[in-house]
């Protein structure tokens, strides 16, 4: 691993052009964490999906220039990509465009070169601010961490350094909203509590049941939490409808890593109006495959892990209940139910991530089980234009 120089005298950046640059594209990160010991390193495989306009489904709508830092000797010292996110432009016609890949050594004239390229780039497509970091969308790895460098980021969270807020900041950004990552433990819970207030909520609404999902009609399964998602999830901040073809992606991922006894589904009357996911946390396994490379030995690895019983810990990523719905209390019931279910699978604790800070229902209610605020991410915005 190269030593990675501490400051510049000099810094170039320069759009990602050539298959070599897109590999460096990638292994910065390997070169700019290596050492941190919390860092998980990615899936190289799974980043140059996400990056490349053949294989992702975001650049039906979207686009994204990849840009990288250099320094006086060529060394990379940082990487940046301008996104257009066209589905935000569709329902909020703001002018907003969007960073992400955001990674930089701790140089201020480096961190300041970067987001000029992005920024440019992005008054080059007609757009007034910048938004981040999304990797490269909400639906996607999403957030600056700005509180819980100590803690390994669960799984498709973000990890960077503490000094990128400060830099943001620098430049101009102001933070647009706030994003928490609550954690609990089975053995803070206290079941019997709970079992006794969800029996209270049952009595009011007999007619609730939870089901978990139906692997034999997996793409119908998939269809019907889309169509929640983007029903539950539609006036949020910041939310932005999930295409088709994206969810058919995310669904097909998901596919090889979900428990589909961790999948709930909440029916009032037969009919599904809420929804929740809870992944295994496979970082812990990640975290063995140093290189981020599935061959030769990485996959053996990650296969005989994820299926040995060895991941304790989950994350909740998804969970929605249709509009129409809200205020009964459905939420809390498809939580408590999946903290049962990861009891009986051997999960023993996890992290429900990330929570909007306006989203002060949910947070109350995760606070009531015993989850704790473990991590804060942000999302960051600054005029570009003027």
């Amino acid at each position: 691993m190269p030593d990675l120089p501490s400051s510049v005298q000099s810094v170039e950046v320069r759009p990602v052009r050539s298959r070599r640059d897109r590999r460096a594209f990638i292994q910065f990160p390997f070169d700019l964490f290596g050492d941190t010991e919390v860092w998980v390193p990615p899936l190289r495989i799974d980043v140059a999906k996400l990056i490349n306009p053949k294989k992702n489904a975001f650049f039906e709508h979207g686009d994204m220039q990849l840009f990288l830092a250099r320094d006086q000797n060529g060394v990379v010292v940082g990487r940046i990509a301008g996104i257009r996110n066209g589905m935000h432009l569709e329902k909020y016609d703001d002018g907003v465009g969007f960073f992400g890949f955001f990674d930089t050594i701790e140089d201020s004239a480096v961190a300041k070169a970067l987001l000029d390229a992005a920024a440019e780039w992005l008054m080059g497509q007609g757009l007034r601010a910048m938004r981040g970091p999304t990797n490269p969308s909400m639906n996607d790895v999403a957030g600056l961490l700005v509180d819980g460098f100590d803690k390994q980021p669960a799984i498709l969270m973000p990890y960077n350094h503490p000094w990128y807020e400060g830099f943001l900041l620098d430049y101009g950004f102001e933070r647009k909203m706030t994003m928490w990552a609550y954690y609990a433990h089975t053995r803070f819970y206290n079941k019997e509590r709970m079992d006794r207030g969800i029996s209270l909520l049952r009595r009011r609404f007999p007619n609730l049941t939870i089901r978990q999902l139906d692997m034999s009609r997996f793409e119908e399964e998939a269809r019907l939490i889309k169509d929640i998602y983007n029903d539950a999830w539609s006036e949020n901040w910041g939310h932005v409808p999930m295409t088709d073809s994206e969810f058919s992606q995310l669904a097909k991922d998901m596919k090889q890593i979900i428990d589909e006894r961790l999948v709930l589904f909440a029916e009032i009357d037969g009919q599904e109006v809420g929804f929740s996911v809870l992944l295994p946390d496979l970082n812990y396994v990640f975290k063995t495959i140093p290189s981020g490379r599935l061959f030769p030995f990485g996959l053996v690895k990650l296969l005989s892990m994820a299926t040995s019983g060895v991941v304790r810990e989950a994350r909740m990523p998804l969970m929605g209940v249709r509009k129409a719905h809200h205020g009964k209390a459905i939420d809390t019931v498809l939580i408590h139910e999946s903290v049962v279910k990861s009891l009986e699978v051997g999960i023993l604790a996890g992290e429900m991530s990330w929570i909007l800070d306006s989203n002060k229902v949910l947070i109350n209610a995760l606070e009531s089980m015993g989850g704790i605020k473990q991590k804060e991410y942000a999302m960051f915005e600054a005029v570009i234009d003027g």
